[in-house]
């Protein structure tokens, strides 16, 4: 019977305009670190392409609720448009961390972090729009996987020179919070690399 029922291919369509909206958001957080003037515009800015995902993931929960068949497991519906949703909550988290702590300048490794997310988020288009095929997404997974270990090291060693170098406590605690957002708004992409490439491989 549910052969002869048609999949809600929808879901696709869905997944694909979360993806391209972290995209935005990753892109518009790299402008805001790059210049800081006007932070707290900028951070609003990004908290509105925040809400537009909350409600991208809002529509595809109530479609999945409403949907007889779906064109994968529902538990991997829902895993994926948590993940999508988490990738997009961290990037206005980091984006709010430097309006709210008035930051003036950036570091150079405040830049390349955003730059590593602003890569995997290029890299989550990828994989979702060829998800619909259940094909040719690997090789960006493993991308993704690679720029977060490289975000790790970024991570780590940009702490280290907090302390090394003297940074004043306040500006230690300012910047060891950033960092960390940055980081793990990389792990929340490995995360949804980590459900597609999950996907992928139960339907082989």
């Amino acid at each position: 019977m549910l052969r002869i029922i048609p999949r809600e291919e929808k879901f696709f369509d869905m997944f694909e305009e979360a993806a391209r909206n972290i995209l935005i958001g990753a892109q518009a957080l790299c402008d805001m670190i790059e210049d800081l003037v006007d932070a707290e515009a900028k951070a609003q800015g990004i908290k509105e392409i925040e809400a537009t995902g909350d409600r991208i993931t809002h529509e595809i929960i109530k479609k999945l609720h409403r949907t007889f068949v779906t064109p994968i497991d529902r538990e991997d519906i829902y895993k994926l448009t948590s993940a999508l949703d988490d990738v997009l909550d961290l990037t206005e988290a980091a984006a709010a961390r430097m309006a709210l702590f008035k930051i003036k300048e950036s570091t150079k490794e405040a830049k390349e972090l955003c730059h590593i997310i602003l890569k995997s988020a290029e890299e989550i288009v990828k994989a979702i729009t060829n998800l619909r095929k259940l094909a040719n997404v690997y090789d960006h997974c493993v991308e993704i996987n690679r720029l977060e270990n490289v975000a790790d090291t970024v991570c780590r060693d940009a702490i280290a020179r907090l302390f090394d170098e003297g940074f004043p406590p306040l500006e230690v605690i300012k910047w060891k919070e950033i960092y960390e957002t940055l980081e793990t708004a990389t792990d929340r992409c490995e995360d949804v690399a980590n459900i597609v490439e999950g996907v992928v491989l139960k339907y082989e």
